[in-house]
């Protein structure tokens, strides 16, 4: 496609062998997925130990159809085929945090891609726990389960990096700059 069809709607789609019109595509996965999210929402606007992960729950956007170029992008920024749908970040039950894989409630689920399997035999590898949802009753399941078990505890001293802009500090001088206008050493801010 070129540069000047960009942003505009994608020409229709080409007819079935009878002539007749191609249904668009419906994603029943992501509208459960969404089910799923307001609920959860829900569930923290209630108070209840589900709801705690609220917070914590995010979507990869790796999946759905984008144009040549910005697929490109996407991928030079780091989109990985295989990302399970909703990371969830509250260590829980001994696990560093969730992967969960949503699929729509059958029969309209799709199978289980081989990279995504891939992601979630290497999440649990790597102390993560992984689970495959398919259906909103499912995956809230799976959600309740999960927020059940007690948080994990971090047991001896965790490293802290050395390179990187200290956020804990907020380097915010007020003039707008990320950086300070002042030579101060970090030797100096830790004896203060």
């Amino acid at each position: 496609m070129s540069w000047r069809n960009y942003g505009r709607t994608p020409a229709r789609r080409k007819p079935k062998a009878d002539g007749k019109p191609r249904r668009k595509r419906v994603d029943w996965e992501g509208q459960e997925q969404a089910v799923v999210m307001r609920w959860l929402e829900g569930e923290k606007m209630r108070g209840t130990e589900v709801g705690e992960l609220y917070d914590a729950t995010f979507h990869v956007p790796n999946g759905g159809y984008r144009l040549g170029k910005e697929a490109g992008r996407m991928k030079a920024q780091g989109v990985k085929a295989g990302v399970s749908d909703l990371v969830i970040r509250q260590a829980r039950g001994g696990w560093h945090g969730l992967y969960l894989e949503a699929k729509a409630t059958p029969p309209k689920d799709a199978a289980l891609a081989d990279s995504q399997h891939g992601w979630l035999e290497g999440s649990e590898y790597e102390g993560y726990c992984a689970a495959l949802g398919r259906g909103i009753e499912e995956m809230k399941a799976i959600l309740r389960e999960y927020a059940s078990w007690p948080r994990t505890q971090v047991a001896g001293e965790r490293l802290a990096l050395e390179n990187g802009t200290d956020w804990r500090r907020g380097d915010d001088d007020g003039d707008g700059s990320t950086g300070t206008d002042d030579d101060t050493s970090t030797e100096q801010d830790d004896d203060a």
